[in-house]
């Protein structure tokens, strides 16, 4: 085979390569396209695919053009070179490899391995831009905070739009130099045969010098403003008292940040001087002194000045920075506006009237736990094996005059469930194409037999409350609808099982892209590597495919900028079912605000989307308008989003504040409610999230959902909260809630309970629970009888100036049955009980007065049940152990012996403990102060204690 034809034939491989990869890019890039067009999106998508193009080949020219330029200034020098070495007086400058290459070089030769060498650079260079799109429209667009730093006097738009972007900026500069110093370099050395250091300045020409010395200007220009920008990094150090800058930060770190700079610009005049002067003594002398100041004002002075300035008078010199970082944290997290409130403890006895009152609170105390609520409903509501409940979600409905908290979940179809022989491309991708309804129960109503009561239930779905109606409950786009399905084809669609037949049904929405014609198919076809797409004869000129249709997926396309929640839940408003799902924005470049993840330390739920379950349409509403963030991306896609007075109203009944932001704002304010500099600094009040029981388990509480009528309201609500104890301790010191009603949304509240007063935390109650002798002897049995326990989430509901306590106990077998509620568990001051209701324990509680913890006859009845003895368990017919009774005859023997011996170690104790105070406040150690302090205040609260 002749030469010509294996060249022909190359470039023919390579061709059809090309070819067949910018087919296929082009066919993903036309879908998307496409299904951008369905949600009417087109302009977003423009501007985020020219966005990125656009930097992209801006960046490539950039690089491209300077290594080219800079390249092409080393061509005369070699062609001048390869003329000489015609000249056999100078050949032997020059090895045989040389001579062999410049044999081959030639002027044009020379120019396209220019070209194409800058060319490969500028493309590896442009994919490093690839998500700098989004930062470069956020500098073009920016919007103004209305807060400025402390340090500078920024707007914090500067950080957060403008500083990123100059910092792009130098970046691309300073490797474009340095890639050219590179090149040019490696040019030279090869062109001049330059073999060890000392022979760089007697062989390099003149025009190489000075080539040499203009990018090393260049450079140094560049980290003049490396050392410039890094000036504003000192707002976001870790290193000191607290986040942001320190007493360090700002007389030694910016001291040194300044002199540096300053430094920087003189070498690089005297790279220039001594080019035009040749005269080096100022270049040496500017490096010389560059180094000694980079290791002095980087290292030493600053280290110097917090060992022996700050670390002595710690609090005094830091005060104000802990204040920026205090006040600017609480900004960044919109906790600046939390309402503070006492809440004071009643210390009468609750009535059983008293709490009726409260009917609707009690009515929705949640009962349900969403993790075996979830297999009750697959077991009891899925119905076939290819459907199933991927998630329960939490949320409020206006049930004629009962405002109701209610559980549900989607039903969703799960293909993968399909038999094995039904898997086949048609059942998935024709028949079997979309979920069907929800359903739904009340959080506070059980039936008889340890079940939900439902509202909504079964196939096709039913409704038992007339003010709850589903004209369509279709879901095509969910949490499980991972594949693309095409509609409205010659194939019927499965709806649903009826007895021993199926109901067909055929698509009626707008969702999906339309197949005309033969192009179009063909376009799917490449995109999902299938020919089935082109093949089948049910697929006709009214089909329409559906993709993208997983909602986690869904949004993320249409809005990449946007950071999302982790529970999108289902809605039922006006018959049709939607998705709410809660988007963030968020940023790490807010001055002195505390990182919350190692990263971000800024965030805001600005915006709720909206997927339709039928249609799939996205719907980006911004609720949050005093977002500078998100009023940006507004000015950059505003085609995408609506403000909020553009959702539906039967939509805004649903909203909720969203559980992923509000686990963050309280582990903030649990140290950021400590407002005083000097508080914050002692850590004289830090709050922790309290601990709970779980299946065995200890796990932290994680906030939740209840109906509650707030201190001071008229009416209940459905508000979002979360308990907080004391570091280190287990009593309750505190509750935050956020709103969720109306105009309220958004609002949040702390109320402190008061520090004289014990209140139990979660943790204390599950170990009260544990050593209640008759509930525990109780649950062991029923494990013993097959059953697999599952003690729900503890709530801590605070009601009418006092604070009940509910945990729902459920049973399983342990073969895998249905979890049915069977008992609740309330606590009330010093009191425990558990009954098969929250009706009968509640009355146990407040009405009859709290008698055994477990009703004599529910021992009885699972004594008969297990064959288990009365004597076995250890009960008596009081319901108390043999050891109960002698340990309770100790205590009351020795009670008042144990007191006079105490009461006296504890007032020693105490003596010593202020002594150690004064000690430490005299000299200046307000750490170990106020520690001390503490210490004093738990024994002086034992002290009161022994004395009652």
């Amino acid at each position: 085979m002749s030469k010509t034809i294996k060249f022909f034939l190359s470039v023919f491989a390579i061709a059809a390569i090309l070819l067949i990869i910018f087919i296929s890019t082009g066919a993903n890039i036309y879908t998307d396209w496409l299904w951008f067009k369905e949600l009417n999106f087109e302009k977003t998508f423009t501007i985020m695919f020219l966005s990125n193009f656009i930097l992209r080949l801006v960046v490539g020219a950039f690089f491209t053009t300077l290594i080219y330029l800079n390249l092409h200034f080393t061509k005369k020098p070699i062609i001048s070179h390869i003329k000489i070495r015609s000249d056999n007086r100078v050949e032997n400058l020059f090895g045989e490899e040389r001579n062999q290459i410049f044999e081959w070089l030639n002027k044009k030769r020379l120019n396209l391995i220019y070209l194409i060498s800058s060319l490969i650079f500028g493309f590896l260079f442009s994919s490093v831009s690839s998500e700098s799109w989004k930062m470069v429209l956020k500098f073009l667009n920016k919007t103004d905070f209305n807060n400025v730093d402390p340090i500078f006097n920024n707007n914090i738009s500067f950080y957060v739009f403008s500083l990123p972007f100059y910092k792009f900026l130098r970046e691309m500069g300073m490797v474009v130099v340095v890639i050219s110093l590179i090149l040019v370099g490696a040019v030279y050395i090869i062109l001049t045969g330059i073999h060890s250091v000392s022979e760089i300045s007697s062989k390099l020409s003149s025009r190489a010098k000075k080539h040499i010395s203009v990018l090393i200007f260049v450079f140094l220009l560049f980290k003049a403003w490396d050392y410039r920008l890094k000036m504003y990094n000192i707002l976001f150090s870790p290193t000191g008292v607290v986040f942001g800058a320190g007493y360090t930060d700002v007389n030694a770190n910016l001291l040194g940040y300044r002199i540096l700079f300053f430094t920087v610009i003189f070498v690089a005049l005297a790279v220039l001087y001594s080019l035009f002067r040749n005269n080096y003594k100022p270049l040496v002398w500017g490096i010389g002194a560059w180094v000694i100041l980079s290791i002095v004002f980087t290292g030493v002075y600053p280290a110097f000045i917090q060992q022996y300035r700050v670390e002595p008078n710690e609090i005094n010199l830091e005060e104000e920075y802990i204040e920026n970082n205090i006040q600017m944290t609480l900004n960044a997290y919109k906790l600046n506006d939390v309402k503070t409130k006492d809440f004071e403890l009643s210390e009468d006895e609750l009535s059983y009237e008293e709490l009726m009152e409260y009917e609707t609170v009690v009515n929705n105390i949640r009962l349900w736990d969403h993790r075996p609520l979830q297999d009750t409903y697959n077991q009891l509501q899925a119905l076939r094996q290819y459907y199933t409940f991927e998630d329960i979600d939490i949320d409020r409905y206006q049930l004629g005059d009962d405002y109701t908290q209610v559980m549900l979940g989607a039903r969703e179809l799960d293909q993968n469930s399909l038999a094995q022989q039904a898997q086949t491309w048609v059942n998935k991708t024709l028949k079997y194409t979309h979920g069907l309804g929800v359903t739904m129960s009340p959080t506070g109503k059980v039936r008889d037999n340890g079940q939900p009561e439902f509202l909504i239930q079964d196939i096709p779905p039913k409704s038992n409350n007339q003010n709850i109606n589903l004209d369509n409950s279709s879901i095509y786009y969910g949490e499980k609808t991972n594949n693309y399905v095409i509609v409205n084809t010659n194939e019927t669609e499965f709806h649903y099982p009826m007895g021993s037949e199926n109901v067909f049904t055929e698509y009626e929405g707008t969702g999906g892209v339309g197949l005309p014609n033969l192009f179009r198919k063909s376009l799917f076809a490449l995109r999902f590597n299938t020919m089935k797409i082109l093949l089948s004869d049910d697929i006709n000129d009214q089909s329409q495919i559906m993709y993208e249709r997983n909602i986690h997926q869904r949004v993320r396309k249409a809005a990449p900028f946007l950071k999302y929640d982790s529970d999108p839940y289902i809605v039922n408003a006006e018959g049709r079912l939607f998705w709410i799902y809660d988007a963030y924005t968020t940023t790490s470049s807010y001055p002195y605000s505390q990182p919350y993840n190692n990263r971000d330390n800024y965030v805001r739920n600005s915006i709720k989307v909206v997927v339709d379950a039928y249609n799939g349409t996205l719907d980006y509403y911004i609720v949050d308008e005093s977002d500078p963030i998100a009023e940006t991306y507004s000015k950059i896609f505003d085609d995408l989003f609506k403000s909020f007075d553009q959702m539906p109203d039967s939509i805004k009944k649903h909203i909720r504040y969203p559980q992923d932001l509000f686990k963050i704002q309280s582990q903030i304010y649990s140290n950021y409610h400590m407002e005083d500099p000097v508080v914050y600094y002692n850590r004289e009040d830090v709050w922790s999230i309290p601990q709970e029981n779980y299946q065995g388990s200890t796990i932290p509480v994680e906030p939740y959902y209840i109906m509650n009528q707030l201190p001071g309201e008229e009416e209940a609500e459905f508000i979002l909260m979360t308990p907080f104890t004391p570091s280190n301790r287990n009593n309750m010191i505190a509750w935050m809630a956020a709103r969720n009603d109306g105009e309220n949304y958004g609002e949040l509240f702390a109320y402190r309970f008061p520090k004289d007063q014990l209140v139990y935390g979660p943790s204390q109650i599950e170990s009260r629970i544990d050593q209640e002798s008759e509930i525990s002897q109780l649950l062991t049995l029923w494990s013993q009888q097959g059953s697999n326990v599952i003690r729900g989430n503890l709530l801590v509901i605070p009601v009418n100036n006092s604070v009940l306590y509910v945990e729902p106990i459920f049973l399983q077998a342990d073969s895998g049955g249905i979890p049915e509620l069977r008992r609740v568990i309330l606590s009330y001051k010093n009191k425990i009980i558990m009954r098969e209701n929250l009706e009968e324990a509640l009355k146990a509680m407040f009405e009859e007065g709290a008698g055994l913890a477990v009703p004599e006859e529910d021992v009885k009845e699972l004594q008969e049940e297990t064959g288990v003895a009365v004597e076995d368990t250890g009960l008596d017919a009081e319901g108390q152990t043999d050891q109960q009774r002698q340990d309770q005859q100790v205590d009351d023997e020795s009670d008042l012996d144990l007191m006079s011996a105490s009461s006296q170690e504890l007032i020693n104790e105490a003596t010593s403990l202020y002594k150690q105070a004064e000690e430490a406040l005299q000299n200046g150690d307000f750490a170990t102060y106020g520690e001390t302090i503490n210490q004093l205040g738990e024994v002086l609260n034992q002290l009161s204690g022994t004395g009652e």
